[in-house]
């Protein structure tokens, strides 16, 4: 939990509308895997000072911070029930309708992967006693835990199913839906993914139908795993599970987000090869990062923390 974490990720930090940057310039972006590691989002707050309820509805002066920090981790296994975080412990017994892998035994068709995911929180600032604002923490976790796991969702390993919960993969799951994505693969590759395209995943493809599958299926590799966890938090955001936390209106507090704001997002592997140097933009293309991240076995069971853009007020 030291060791595997990119410390320097933390920054830039906004601090009342200027940036912070405390890292040494040779870690500073180009050289390593992200092209856009050192971008603020583009919707981050920009204000200096900001106005929050306190307590009793007295109002609050203060400024603004935004800052990158670890926020989930989420886990994809071909083995169902299996959690690497947890050292490999088997949560429950394993479903013979749930094995997932590059060929999955259910639906017995080539070339197509399925993989199972848990979600946990990981507020490691928190757990560290780095940050502790109220503010900070739209949601309020400060432990680490499980939050989800897709084993117990009928609609992550059918995709009929998920049509029924986001009936707008009608518009979105389609050749010019996802011809269209290419233009959000350039931006994310340089690091400012297009957040008004919310069914695309970059270049690791695109994001409905909101479920396990994703082709083709040579293996396991860190898009295919990269694109299901994209999905996974894309579906958590659709039922009202997840906040935005990026904004000028959100510095007092997160708010539920039907769709995901992929810019306040970035992800590192943490499991089978820990991300050390930088972290990476949703939908930016592995080849500037994936190569090595993947091998047979154990090396199919990918672990990313996926890291929040959070602004919030400071009071004085």
């Amino acid at each position: 939990m030291i060791t595997d974490i990119c410390w320097g990720c933390l920054f830039p930090i906004r601090l009342a509308g200027g940036v912070l940057d405390f890292r040494a310039p040779q870690s500073k972006g180009s050289g390593d895997s992200s092209v856009g590691d050192d971008l603020v989002p583009s919707s981050a707050a920009s204000n200096v000072y900001c106005v929050c309820d306190g307590k009793e509805l007295i109002p609050e002066v203060g400024m603004t911070m935004g800052y990158w920090g670890p926020a989930r981790v989420v886990e994809l296994v071909p083995n169902p029930w299996c959690a690497p975080t947890l050292g490999g412990t088997k949560i429950n017994q394993s479903n013979v309708r749930l094995w997932g892998g590059s060929s999955p035994v259910v639906y017995d068709t080539d070339e197509i992967v399925f993989l199972n995911y848990h979600y946990y929180a990981f507020p490691i600032y928190v757990m560290l006693d780095l940050f502790w604002e109220d503010r900070c923490f739209a949601d309020g976790y400060k432990d680490f835990d499980l939050l989800y796991v897709s084993e117990l969702d009928p609609t992550w390993n059918n995709d009929e199913l998920a049509f029924f919960t986001n009936p707008e993969v009608v518009l979105f799951a389609n050749p010019v839906a996802l011809a269209a994505c290419s233009f959000d693969a350039i931006a994310a590759s340089a690091g400012r993914p297009i957040d008004e395209m919310f069914w695309c995943a970059g270049a690791w493809g695109g994001i409905y139908p909101l479920s396990g599958h994703a082709h083709p299926g040579e293996g396991i590799a860190p898009r295919q795993s990269s694109l299901l966890m994209t999905r996974a938090t894309a579906a958590l955001h659709r039922r009202g599970l997840a906040h935005r936390t990026v904004g000028d209106d959100h510095v007092c507090g997160g708010t539920i987000s039907p769709f995901i704001p992929k810019s306040q997002y970035a992800t590192t592997m943490f499991y089978p090869v820990a991300d050390t140097q930088s972290k990476h933009a949703i939908g930016e293309s592995d080849l500037l990062w994936g190569a090595g991240h993947s091998y047979p076995g154990s090396g199919e069971y990918h672990v990313y923390i996926l890291w929040r853009w959070t602004d919030c007020c400071i009071g004085f």
